[in-house]
């Protein structure tokens, strides 16, 4: 059985001056308030060598991954993301057409 879900996928380059520590109490302060939201599901962020961060976050629907968007202070850090922490970024947003899943043992 194949739970229903919206994935969110923000692949990022920070930029080479940000604040870290500003940066990951901000970050913090995010991932606090997106649990917070309803629909939301789960969150995790992978680091490549090179640098490129991506984020993967998964909503229980497209409705509620739009409402955490119009959040008013994830907005004003979506705004402080472009001005002060990213050099790049990209997103891609959807329902999942093939979900496939293995369990050792099952």
């Amino acid at each position: 059985m194949t739970m229903a879900m919206y994935l969110v996928v923000f692949r990022n380059r920070k930029r080479a001056d940000i604040d870290g520590p500003a940066y990951d109490a901000d970050a913090a302060r995010m991932h606090d308030l997106a649990q917070r939201q309803p629909g939301f599901l789960a969150f995790k962020s992978y680091a490549a060598d090179d640098g490129e961060v991506v984020a993967i976050s998964e909503w229980v629907d497209e409705a509620a991954a739009r409402a955490w968007r119009r959040v008013a202070d994830h907005a004003a850090m979506q705004d402080k993301g472009r001005r002060v922490y990213y050099e790049s970024y990209s997103l891609f947003a959807g329902t999942p057409n093939r979900v496939h899943h293995f369990r050792q043992g099952d």
